[in-house]
Parts: C-alpha cells; structure tokens; sequence
C-alpha cells in the first residue's frame, strides 16, 4: 500500500540535521502513512550514515545517494522519481522549514475548494536570516514576480506539497525549484501559497553564496520567461 505523502529532503553536509529532522516529521505525521527520502547529494561528511543511524528510530526513513554533487533541483528529482506517494512534500535538509507546518499544507490540498490545485508553496511570514539575505530575498521576489507574473509571494521557501506525476511533466533543469510556481503554472496548474513558520539555522553552514544566488537567478528568469513564451497549455483534446 502507498503512503499517504511522501517527503523529499535534498541534503548536503548536513549530517547533524538529518536525525532531528527525520523524528520531527515524525512526530508531525503521526497516524499517518508517510515516507522520508534524504537524497544525499555528493556529501563529504557523513550525512550517508546519519540518515542509516536516524532509520534506526524512524523506519519510515529512505536513503538515495548521488555519486556527485548535482545540485538541489536534481536532488529534488531524484527523490520524486522515486516516491511512492501521490503527493510529495519537500522541506530543504537545513532545519529551518518547520516540520510542523506539513499537516496545514496537507489540509489545503483537501479543501474542495482546491481540487484543481497541484502545488501548495510555503510562505515564510517572518524569516529568520540575516537582515542581507531577507533584503535580498525581497529583491529577487519582486523581480521574479513582475516577469514572471506568478502571483506567488516566495517561491524559495523550501516546503512544499506537490501532485507527483504533474511534477515529472514539467521541463527539468538546474535550480527549477526557485521557479516551480510558473513551471506548474505554464503547464496549466493551479498554485496556492500558505504561510509557514520559518527557524533560523541551529546546525551546519549554507552551502550556497549569495553572489552565485543572484547571477543564477537572473540567467534562469530569463530562460523561464522564454519557455512560457514557447508553450500553450489547456489544449482541447477530444477522443472519438
């Protein structure tokens, strides 16, 4: 029998967060059917072997690795892939999305009034970064927001709930996690925003810069911008 949900966690280096975070889903899904799949890409600490160690308390837990560091959105993919569950949520591997926060996200997916939704994004109200990076998360929003008209307040936020098959439909390529509210949306999907608690960082270090951040963000808007130029969605199809 499938699992309710399934949860993909793409982790780097993240070997002292995995544990806490894999029993705090736990707890957070209790009386549930749910899954936990750490997808280690590429780690050199031993992130490998924290996830094994946290099975032991949480047997829901399930370890794919990457023989080499390819990035988030792959590490996303690969988990999908992979997922046995209909609908996938996904929390990034440093602590700061709130396990708890997975049930309203659920709930939302089964108000009538959202059958036709395939991506409910999480929306940190109150961030806890650096004074720099909300400035700079602000600025990419705005931006991102007024090219890509997706009506979506924060598209970084890490946790998420999505319809499995309708994410394998949509184009894959690097950092298309910062843009699934337009992905889902040029292919004819419904997205909704619900805000979410947001931690700062007890354990480990970022993996990404913030220079890289802004470059890779420019460069990829643009190449969104050109694939929704590129495809017509919502196509009547009719058999007889």
């Amino acid at each position: 029998m499938n699992p309710e949900i399934s949860i993909v966690i793409p982790v780097c280096n993240e070997a002292e967060n995995v544990g806490p975070l894999a029993e705090e889903i736990a707890i957070a899904l209790k009386g549930r059917a749910f899954e936990i799949l750490f997808v280690d890409d590429g780690s050199t600490d031993d992130t490998a072997a924290a996830v094994l160690r946290a099975r032991e308390k949480v047997p829901q837990v399930r370890l794919l690795r990457h023989s080499f560091r390819s990035g988030q959105s792959a590490a996303v993919t690969t988990g999908v892939k992979h997922a046995r569950a209909e609908w996938v949520g996904t929390l990034d591997g440093d602590g700061q999305n709130d396990p708890a926060d997975l049930p309203k996200l659920m709930a939302a997916r089964l108000d009538p009034a959202n059958a036709d939704v395939v991506l409910i994004q999480g929306h940190r109200v109150t961030r806890k970064d650096t004074s720099f990076r909300r400035l700079q998360s602000r600025i990419a929003n705005a931006v991102r927001s007024c090219l890509l008209g997706d009506g979506t307040p924060d598209t970084g936020c890490g946790i998420k709930l999505m319809h499995r098959a309708s994410y394998l439909e949509l184009p894959k390529f690097d950092h298309m996690h910062r843009f699934l509210p337009a992905l889902f949306q040029r292919a004819g999907g419904r997205v909704i925003s619900v805000p979410v608690n947001h931690r700062p960082r007890a354990r480990g270090t970022s993996k990404y810069g913030m220079l890289d951040r802004l470059w890779v963000g420019i460069v990829d808007i643009g190449g969104v911008m050109w694939l929704r130029r590129r495809y017509k969605p919502g196509l009547a199809v009719r058999e007889e």
